[in-house]
């Protein structure tokens, strides 16, 4: 796998022993590395050229970086639900929530055109340039379309494998199941309204809520929650409040992640900062920016944020920039984020967990948002 590992080898059967959601994060490291390779050596099995070509990709993505949030929330939903013992079934569940990732942005980079992920090119880029530098005939684009989707569609696979062998294994299997067949449903929804709302030029805040809540805040935080909380058996009353400490932790990462998509600096998200505004994105901060705009009466900055204009230029996206400085759509922004991780910390306390927990969670959500938890609390 191109010689990429986990960065830590502690063992599993310790994972009972681990005290933070970090530490677990580092232990789904280890154990996401053994089910690559096992992935890697049935997938040798099959075919060589495939392996070569699509199954080393997903795995060298998968294993490139990321924060590993989602298997970090996972464990605090477990031990917001009391859990306590071998945590092996949640780290697997991270590891599978790992490869659900690599699947979603394998697929969203294509659908995006975006040409760069965690720091290097995408698998559609890459597989465009093994194209042309193997002077295979017919087109690139097509060839790399065709062999992207494949690709997220492995890393779905092995997901659906580890999360069906780890749901066999464990007593609340069904709950668990459940929780992973809406998660994976959901994914595929936010990912078409995203596309919907690109074809039909639509600009709505509530839309762009709509589609930032499937398309992330649901994947990201509240379905690792409650896949978590599923694994200890949480009872109806917990699992509601960790539903709803996920729904606002998760809207909140994905307007943060929104803001970066627009200001971030690259060198830190591995990611360009032009894509969103390029195409034009219904994101929450282009529709709030675009509603501002039509209120205070600036044409300007009401145009430029437009949906459905034409091609956008590097000049087009400094005066959306502008624009949505101009307007106070940033600002906005980031007081709805704070807002929103306050009221996920008000949510997660009702589960009653530890207060180690909480804080565990308080970590994660300032992690996750950009916010401090005294600064969310402030924001409230």
């Amino acid at each position: 796998m191109r010689g990429l590992r986990p960065t830590v080898a502690e063992p599993v059967e310790r994972a009972d022993r681990l005290l933070t959601a970090r530490d677990a994060a580092r232990a789904a490291e280890a154990e996401l590395g053994r089910v690559l390779d096992d992935a890697m050596r049935r997938a040798r099995e099959v075919d060589a050229v495939f392996t070569r070509d699509i199954a080393d990709r997903v795995a060298s993505l998968v294993l490139r970086g990321g924060k590993r949030l989602r298997t970090a929330f996972a464990w605090c939903g477990w031990r917001a639900a009391g859990g306590t013992e071998d945590a092996t079934p949640v780290l697997r569940t991270g590891a599978a929530l790992e490869l659900v990732q690599a699947c979603a942005l394998i697929h969203d980079d294509l659908m995006d055109g975006s040409p760069q992920r965690r720091g290097a090119p995408a698998v559609h880029v890459e597989l465009a340039r093994l194209h042309e530098t193997a002077r295979f005939t017919g087109s690139p684009e097509t060839f790399a379309t065709a062999g992207a989707v494949l690709a997220g569609d492995l890393a779905l696979a092995w997901a659906d494998d580890l999360m069906t062998e780890t749901a066999l294994g464990s007593p609340h299997g069904p709950h668990l199941h459940r929780e992973w067949q809406a998660m994976r449903t959901e994914m595929v929804a936010g990912q078409y309204r995203d596309i919907h709302a690109q074809a039909t030029g639509a600009s709505g805040v509530d839309e762009a809520v709509t589609i930032a809540t499937l398309k992330s805040a649901l994947y990201t935080v509240e379905r690792p929650l409650a896949l978590g909380a599923s694994l200890a058996g949480a009872d109806p009353a917990v699992l509601e409040a960790l539903r709803s400490a996920g729904r606002c932790a998760g809207l909140a990462f994905q307007l943060r992640d929104d803001i970066l998509g627009a200001f971030g600096d690259p060198a830190e998200t591995g990611k360009s900062c032009d894509d969103d505004l390029r195409t034009r994105k219904l994101t929450y901060l282009l529709a709030v920016g675009s509603r501002l705009a039509e209120a205070c009466d600036d044409r300007e900055a009401a145009d430029v944020l437009a949906p459905g204009a034409a091609s956008v230029f590097d000049d087009t996206v400094r005066r959306m920039r502008a624009a949505l400085e101009r307007t106070g759509a940033r600002a906005v922004v980031e007081s709805k984020v704070a807002e929103l991780a306050a009221t996920s910390l008000r949510h997660f306390d009702r589960t009653g967990a530890e207060p180690c927990v909480r804080r565990e969670f308080a970590a994660l959500v300032e992690r996750a948002s950009g916010i401090a938890p005294h600064r969310a609390g402030e924001a409230a």
